[in-house]
């Protein structure tokens, strides 16, 4: 693209890019803008060619100056004179107007340079750091000295931050001496446009140009995890392999893990500080919404009243809070998630409340695969209105220490408040943290008369019935071991 000057030269405005403004005025060290910015008094702003209609018109333009008549008497020539005494102070006001208009050209185009000094980065993943750049070149941006550094600190990235407002909670938090600093940084450093919104660890008292390097580096996010679909507050240990299932506490406590001293050993939140954050008699001190605060205070194992309520998906918190605070965060956040599905008003078509349908949903979860999410909440709908107990094994292994696919007699016989075969209606809690599928199959679920479902193998093959007779037949159809307890 060629930018066409001031003097009518066409000349290519991409080699001086780095060194001119949006609109095409130099403004690189040694240029006419940045003499005049330092109070240089040799320096000039070209107020580009001038043409006469964009100037404003003098008394000349009105009157004009008459020239004497010939042949006039002494009388007729004093009067002469004091036409041309007129108009030249006609033309010295002439002159004084045009000055005075050219100085206004003058000071519009030094308020559009600065104006227009603008750089805008790009940030993938969602956010964009917006620079406004206008240095003064004469006073250098405080900047720490290398080889004094100290312990490690945590800042946020939102979505949409300015890198002006990065840099201020930099500063803030002693990692850089200014913003400034940090903003010159970030403009040299073209890593910036890879930072996602998140929190970094950064090494506090450092220079700025190191502090951003840190920020760009992937291995300085932390407090951040995956909560897969179907996953539990608690650890679970499966009858047949021994394997450990992670709960959520157990995912945030491995995400917590920071080291600040560069020590080598860093610091977690524990399971057992989120175990008994999350067991407190406050619900809403946990962020938990007002649709669900009745029920979870009625909750009869404290410990488990936070189950459901921490949406499966991807999270970022802040590592250095505490476990009440970390919770809160994850609860008050996840209720917004859920509330974008409608789960407020699915209640007048499932007939459910907001926090059964997130029971409905959990069960829809363990229970099945997701293509066969909607039939499965049918099946619960029909059952309740039956009304005809739901016996779910996934109800039973809940409070199991160590589950299975399938569960024994003595499992089935307990009495819990989660079991499905011991009592009537939905479980206390949910059992897991359900999909947004999952919630949205229970608010809008598949047209059916269904009252039975059997998985017969483990590809997830569902058959579905209203018949308990044909129901039974599609238990003979399971194939062989599937079903078979390990206890």
């Amino acid at each position: 693209m060629n930018y066409q000057g001031p003097d009518g030269d066409r000349r290519d405005a991409r080699s001086d890019e780095a060194h001119t403004d949006p609109i095409g005025y130099r403004v690189d060290e040694g240029s006419d803008f940045d003499r005049r910015m330092r109070g240089d008094p040799q320096a000039r702003v070209d107020p580009g060619p001038t043409h006469t209609a964009d100037r404003e018109p003098g008394p000349e333009a009105e009157t004009g100056a008459v020239p004497p008549e010939v042949g006039r008497s002494r009388a007729g020539s004093r009067n002469s004179s004091e036409s041309r005494r007129r108009a030249g102070n006609s033309s010295r006001a002439g002159t004084r107007t045009d000055r005075a208009a050219s100085t206004r050209k003058r000071r519009g185009r030094i308020v559009a340079l600065v104006l227009g000094l603008v750089l805008i980065v790009a940030v993938a993943g969602g956010g964009y750091f917006a620079v406004n750049k206008f240095s003064n070149r004469t006073t250098p941006n405080a900047d720490f000295a290398a080889g004094s550094s100290g312990d490690g600190v945590v800042i946020q990235v939102n979505p949409n931050d300015t890198a002006q407002q990065i840099g201020t909670q930099a500063a803030e938090k002693g990692v850089v001496a200014s913003s400034g600093a940090f903003l010159e940084a970030a403009i040299a450093n073209p890593a910036i446009t890879a930072v996602q919104p998140g929190f970094y660890l950064l090494t506090s008292n450092v220079p700025a140009s190191r502090a951003v390097s840190e920020l760009v580096d992937p291995a300085s996010r932390v407090g951040n995890m995956v909560i897969s679909e179907g996953r539990q507050l608690h650890d679970a240990q499966d009858v047949n392999t021994g394997a450990v299932k992670k709960g959520i506490y157990t995912l945030i406590s491995e995400a917590s893990c920071v080291d600040r001293t560069g020590s080598g050993t860093p610091v977690c939140v524990t399971y057992d500080d989120l175990d008994a954050a999350g067991a407190v008699d406050d619900p809403a001190a946990l962020g938990v919404p007002e649709w669900a605060t009745d029920r979870v205070e009625q909750v009869p194992v404290r410990d488990r009243q936070l189950e459901g309520l921490i949406a499966a998906g991807t999270w970022d918190f802040d590592p250095s809070a505490a476990p009440a605070d970390i919770l809160k965060q994850l609860v008050s956040e996840s209720a917004v998630r859920y509330e974008d599905t409608g789960i407020l008003t699915a209640g007048a078509n499932s007939g459910l409340t907001p926090y059964d349908t997130l029971v409905a949903a959990s069960l829809v979860e363990r229970e099945s695969l997701p293509q066969d999410f909607s039939k499965v909440a049918r099946v619960i709908l029909n059952r309740l209105a039956v009304p005809q107990k739901l016996e779910f094994d996934s109800t039973v292994n809940y409070s199991l220490d160590t589950t299975e696919v399938a569960t024994t007699d003595a499992d089935r016989a307990r009495v819990t408040p989660w079991n499905t075969y011991a009592s009537e209606g939905l479980p206390a809690t949910p059992i897991s943290s359900p999909s947004i599928g999952a919630v949205q199959a229970v608010e809008a679920p598949a047209e059916g008369d269904w009252l039975y479902f059997v998985t017969i193998n483990q590809a997830g093959e569902t058959l579905f019935t209203r018949s308990y007779e044909e129901h039974l037949a599609n238990i003979t159809k399971v194939e062989g071991g599937f079903l078979d307890s390990g206890r």
